[in-house]
């Protein structure tokens, strides 16, 4: 099985728009006619659908909340049993262990609401393997690949720790199979410790937070921290786009980028070009309103509907994974025909204001662009510490002027909060950096409720 994915994805990436589209419907029809087969849950969903399902937007949506209330029901497998997998991800000594002998089992941090636990089959870890193959393949050269090589391959993670977090379950398993070549690092280990591990261990490839990566970057040029790595593998949150350039400058090293999620952990890779292609081969995403009605390429969508293509253990069929996103109208200039998009942050992240003409809430896209055009921020936070109260974090380069960038990034956050009618809303400047969650990830905009 594993083989017959790894040449098709190598075929799919050379095929046009249309060869991927028909592999899509394809995988779609035998993953609804799977769901509906072997989960209770989807057999009582999709039972007055049509026999045969090719277009996503035939399906009714779902979402975490939903599915975790019929855990039992929607696996597919009738020996996976919602106490059964608690079991496993309430101890920690069993990151990265088999479930049943036959899944990889990973939960989320939990950030937006309730916990979600999620299990994968023997064929999604396949496609897994072939899109990290062919994301490699697109971010370095052959004299890449051979450095790395005459390196050993040596490997440094920087990720959440001490649980079944998606990361840190492949770290568990890749630590078995590479030992001493691996070095797993914490996200919440205080810098300096992490440059002096770092330093010591002197990685090919780092694989770290993109926002880790950014501080890192930092580090990398006030020249406390000297490594130099072939390639840094960045995941789980996105940064202004200029930092992309910058850490690779910092590092003189090659940058991937890839954007996914617990439900779908191959989702899409970035191009030289700075976009996300989506691997639309084996994941259906669409970008849709408020009313999970398609939104125009180019615009912003309220959230994304996702369909996993591979999951037959637990199926991901037209799930809001509550991420705004942009896809691109046109071409992208670097050839790749797969969908192209940019994350804007979640659509749970917007805030809501009460005034006497009632509610106003802003998406976190209009937060954080003004912030975003300021240059010298590396990371920040908005939070909305009270009712009426952001309180703005900022990471700063070494080489900007802090009140200088405090004083842009307050001008254009103003701006937008004048233009929504919010002039009472007082900014504060955050005394401390980001902070990060539980799962050692960054959110940039944080509501008062969390």
């Amino acid at each position: 099985m594993a083989e017959s994915i790894l040449l098709d994805t190598r075929r799919a990436a050379k095929a046009d728009r249309a060869g991927i589209e028909r592999r899509q419907r394809a995988r779609l029809a035998d993953m609804v006619a799977f769901a509906r087969q072997h989960s209770p849950y989807y057999r009582e969903l999709y039972r007055d659908l049509p026999d045969r399902i090719e277009d996503p937007c035939g399906l009714p949506v779902t979402d975490k909340k939903t599915l975790m209330e019929r855990f039992d029901d929607w696996c597919t497998d009738r020996a996976v049993t919602l106490e059964a997998v608690e079991a496993v991800v309430d101890d920690p000594a069993r990151i990265g262990e088999r479930f049943l002998g036959k899944y990889t089992l990973y939960t989320t941090s939990g950030t937006t609401g309730r916990r979600g636990i999620f299990l994968a089959d023997d064929r999604t870890m396949a496609v897994v393997t072939a899109m990290m193959l062919r994301w490699i393949g697109g971010w370095l050269s052959p004299g890449d690949i051979l450095r790395i090589i005459a390196r050993r391959g040596r490997t440094a993670m920087v990720m959440a720790t001490g649980g079944h977090f998606a990361s840190a379950v492949a770290a568990a398993r890749l630590k078995k199979r590479q030992g001493k070549r691996l070095e797993v690092l914490s996200a919440h280990m205080p810098m300096t410790e992490l440059v002096d591990r770092l330093n010591r261990f002197q990685p090919a490839m780092l694989a770290p937070y993109a926002s880790i990566a950014a501080m890192l970057a930092n580090e990398q040029e006030a020249g406390r921290l000297a490594i130099h790595p072939v390639l840094l593998a960045l995941s789980a949150e996105g940064l202004p786009q200029a930092e992309y350039g910058r850490i690779a400058r910092a590092f003189d090293a090659k940058v991937g980028n890839s954007y996914a999620a617990s439900e779908c952990v191959f989702m899409s890779a970035m191009c030289g070009e700075g976009w996300l292609h989506v691997n639309a081969d084996w994941v259906v995403f669409e970008p849709v309103d408020a009313n999970h009605q398609p939104v125009a390429p180019g615009e912003p969508s309220h959230t994304v509907l996702i369909s996993n293509l591979a999951n037959r253990v637990q199926p991901i069929l037209r799930y809001d994974l509550g991420d705004s996103v942009v896809q691109r109208p046109d071409p992208c200039p670097c050839g790749n025909p797969l969908p192209a998009i940019r994350v804007q942050g979640r659509s749970a992240d917007v805030l809501t204001f009460r005034t006497p003409r009632g509610e106003v809430r802003i998406a976190p896209l209009a937060l954080s662009q003004p912030i975003e055009a300021v240059r010298g921020i590396t990371l920040f936070q908005i939070a909305q510490t009270a009712p009426e109260t952001l309180e703005l974090r900022l990471q700063v380069a070494s080489t900007a002027n802090e009140d200088a960038v405090w004083r842009e990034a307050e001008t254009g956050l103003r701006k937008v909060l004048a233009a929504h009618g919010l002039e009472q809303v007082a900014l504060e400047r955050g005394g401390d950096p980001p902070e990060q969650g539980h799962g050692g990830k960054f959110r940039e905009v944080i509501p008062l409720a969390d």
